[in-house]
């Protein structure tokens, strides 16, 4: 019989092709994105994308948000 292995994938960010690795692995996507807004202001209205497991990560990406200015 087969055992099976579980291993926790750690989370990265990215923004603007920026690697951001994960601040605290406890934080939910939300509370990092709030964590991540002052430092990158974009990030606030950006879309959030992912996870995306890579292999060895859960990537989640932000996108800055494209519209016009009223």
């Amino acid at each position: 019989m087969a055992s099976l292995k579980a291993e926790v994938l750690l989370r990265e960010f990215n923004y603007n092709g920026v690697r951001i690795p994960d601040p605290a692995p406890q934080m939910s996507v939300e509370q990092v994105r709030d964590l991540l807004t002052p430092t990158y202001p974009e990030i606030a209205t950006a879309t959030l994308t992912g996870p995306e497991d890579t292999g060895t990560t859960l990537r989640y990406t932000f996108s800055r948000a494209i519209g016009s200015k009223g």
